[in-house]
């Protein structure tokens, strides 16, 4: 059974995104509003590759837009369930977000959503790429796109949680997602990901931490305090194939992890990749000099979350394009277990 059949075995009735034309999508768009009775679709793109969701590009003869559908699994890899509420998490992410020009300019505008059929119209911001480039050698992030970068989480971050005010999912089911995947499998000595698939010794290089009393259970307590309703609104996956850039600039997209969380969970992460991307110690003092930090805000803390990323991304199954050698992977290993180990 393929994709497709799972999907409408599990959702009868349910429309599923395809890269193609069809008479049926037309009659579905135009019943949505997102496009008009006269208006004639002409292409369904590919903007790039999906991690999470299908992600379409339409092209009618009067405009273009995006269509994201969540499927109940993880588009990159279908082994892995994923809850399609997720979708509707997106939408709310978007909604909350309007109270700020700063984030709105940075991110796609929020068009529609039909949560029956999973699946959200966004702006089309444009062809362009993510910054995954990053992570080859030698490349480094201009400096107006850093501060934007770190505009976008330091405005974010300021959207505060009211109980009883704020009407936003707690997107737990996303977090426990994630929470399995950063805090949790990377960790099982026998999770069945042989990493020397994926690099010659680096399993056994894996094991020292995998079998780290001390270490795991401070990995553990982090993700305890990750799955806790925190002050600040999240992004929630704030790394660089989040990050696109379009002919207007910079912008973030796919907020579906989304949540109010620990704001060094965030500033956390994006200092891991920055590592991972060895854009050097000039630009992690600039993304600590530039974020606007509430007073509560815990270095230490934010050190620790930046260990564990590091750590998942390199012995888990989420892995990026590193051009790192075994020696480059060791000597970040050290040093993420060091912030880890010595700062919480």
């Amino acid at each position: 059974m393929n994709g497709k059949e799972k999907f409408q075995a599990a959702y009868p009735g349910a429309i599923f995104l395809e890269h193609q034309v069809s008479r049926a999508l037309q009659h579905y768009l135009i019943r949505q509003g997102w496009i008009a009775k006269e208006e004639q679709l002409l292409a369904m793109e590919k903007p790039g590759e999906g991690n999470m969701n299908i992600v379409a590009r339409v092209v009618t003869d009067q405009k273009t837009f995006i269509l994201k559908q969540a499927l109940p699994w993880v588009q990159k890899y279908p082994q892995i369930a994923a809850p399609v509420e997720r979708m509707e998490v997106e939408a709310k992410f978007y909604e909350l977000i309007r109270q700020d020009a700063v984030l709105q300019r940075l991110m796609p505008q929020l068009l529609g959503s039909d949560p029956e059929n999973f699946i959200l119209a966004l702006e089309d911001l444009g062809k362009g790429a993510d910054y995954t480039y990053l992570y080859q050698p030698q490349q480094q992030l201009p400096t107006e796109e850093l501060q934007a970068l770190v505009r976008f989480i330091s405005h974010l971050h300021k959207i505060r949680r009211e109980p009883g005010k704020t009407d936003f999912p707690d997107n737990q089911s996303m977090k426990l997602l994630n929470h399995e995947h950063i805090f949790h499998f990377p960790f099982l000595e026998e999770n069945g990901l042989d990493l020397d698939t994926i690099q010659e010794g680096l399993q056994p290089v894996a094991l020292e931490y995998k079998r780290h009393a001390r270490l795991k259970k401070k990995i553990e307590t982090l993700g305890a305090l990750y799955l806790e309703t925190g002050p600040a609104l999240l992004q929630g996956d704030y790394y660089p194939g989040s990050w696109l850039k379009v002919p207007s600039g910079i912008r973030v997209i796919d907020p579906e992890f989304g949540h109010f969380g620990q704001p060094e969970f965030e500033v956390g992460v994006m200092l891991a990749h920055c590592k991972m991307a060895r854009l050097g110690e000039v630009t992690l003092q600039e993304v600590l000099t530039l974020y606007e930090a509430a007073s509560s805000f815990d270095e230490d803390l934010m050190w620790a979350f930046a260990g564990v990323e590091i750590l998942r991304r390199i012995i888990g199954i989420a892995q990026l394009p590193l051009s790192l050698s075994l020696a480059d992977k060791e000597a970040l290993l050290e040093e993420a277990a060091g912030f880890i180990l010595h700062n919480t």
